[in-house]
């Protein structure tokens, strides 16, 4: 027999949040670690300096060929490029500011107030919690790993993870003004997100295991000050997404003018291709959710329901979430997650995009 003092009795571990939250006990209220998705000193020192050369590329470009930057192509090109870069980017420094506050001052303890302890109907509550509490992807995964850690089921971190870069109200302004006088289209990326969202919480809930998730550690500096760490998301966040950004309106604007214009009406007009490649598009691209509207918009070659798909699978799968996510949970969780995600991504897609669109 066990010379332990009795106790509380404690149900077993039935589901994957029962069985990671079971020996929680409300301590620890803490930010979730700054390190989390983030990359090392040396490695944004990098990232600076690519950008440095890519500018100095580009003026000494602009110097050689001043002459062939006066053909309709290249003015085109530039047009496509900065309508998307100057449309999109004061909502991209908004969201990423709301971000990092979020990350830096608001404590887990806000969350928990409001997430119902069942996994199955803290599922809802998450991702509707998504369209009042916004945040890009780039800081989504460290704060459902925060709210993991903390004794929110996964089930519903997962969810808010996957809503609260899709539905914020950030992005769904950016979409209203990306697409005016057309409010169906921000309604359509609100339900079939929201939509999908809920769906892979509850398909979480009911078939996850524990062993699929790895628990994130709890290994931030103990005397990292808030301050600190909401300057430092600021510019991590704010460097990756604008770049994300570029290279999004750069093949955008590539899109529109060197590619033949048949062979995007080509493929513009198989509506089930279409919205195929888009949604590949999305993944390949990794733009940050408060700017992809922008670029959906420029792609008018497509239908209503491939834009729709780029931008409800762009904020729940795409390169940079992914190593996000494998990070943070193991390439274990990714593997079985990111296809799921997708697949019902994808059937929201569809069936809000023939329903409104």
């Amino acid at each position: 027999m066990s010379d332990s003092p009795p106790g509380p009795s404690r149900p077993p571990a039935s589901s994957l949040g029962d069985s990671i939250v079971a020996d929680w006990d409300g301590s620890g209220d803490e930010l979730p670690p700054p390190e989390w998705g983030r990359p090392r000193g040396p490695r944004r020192a990098a990232t600076v300096w690519l950008f440095a050369v890519l500018i100095s590329a580009m003026a000494a470009a602009n110097a050689w060929l001043a002459g062939g930057m006066e053909h309709e192509a290249f003015l085109a090109w530039a047009t496509v490029f900065t309508a998307i870069s100057f449309q999109a980017l004061p909502f991209l420094v908004f969201g990423v500011a709301l971000s990092a506050a979020l990350t830096a001052f608001v404590p887990a303890s806000f969350y928990r107030r409001f997430i119902p302890r069942n996994p199955m109907a803290a599922v809802p509550v998450a991702g509707l919690s998504g369209a009042v509490l916004p945040g890009c992807e780039c800081a989504s995964v460290p704060i459902a790993g925060g709210l993991i850690k903390r004794g929110i089921a996964p089930a519903a971190a997962l969810t808010f993870l996957l809503a609260a870069p899709a539905i914020n109200p950030v992005v769904l302004v950016a979409t209203a003004v990306a697409f005016p006088g057309r409010p169906e289209v921000w309604v359509a990326r609100l339900l079939a997100s929201l939509g999908a969202a809920v769906v892979v919480g509850w398909i979480w809930a009911r078939l996850g295991k524990t062993d699929w998730l790895r628990p994130p550690r709890n290994s931030h500096a103990p005397d990292a000050t808030k301050a600190e760490v909401f300057r430092d998301s600021m510019v991590h966040d704010l460097i990756h997404a604008g770049g994300f950004l570029v290279v999004g309106a750069i093949a955008a604007a590539t899109l529109n003018v060197a590619v033949p214009r048949e062979w995007v009406n080509g493929v513009g007009d198989l509506p089930v291709v279409g919205v195929l490649v888009l949604a590949v598009l999305a993944i390949l691209l990794s733009i940050c959710s408060e700017a992809d509207a922008f670029v959906a918009a420029s792609l008018n070659a497509f239908s209503p329901t491939a834009q729709l798909a780029f931008m409800v699978v762009g904020p729940m799968v795409d390169l940079k979430l992914i190593a996000l996510q494998a990070g943070t949970f193991g390439w274990g969780f990714v593997r079985r997650f990111v296809p799921l995600t997708l697949a019902a991504a994808l059937v929201f897609t569809f069936l809000i995009g023939g329903l409104l669109l």
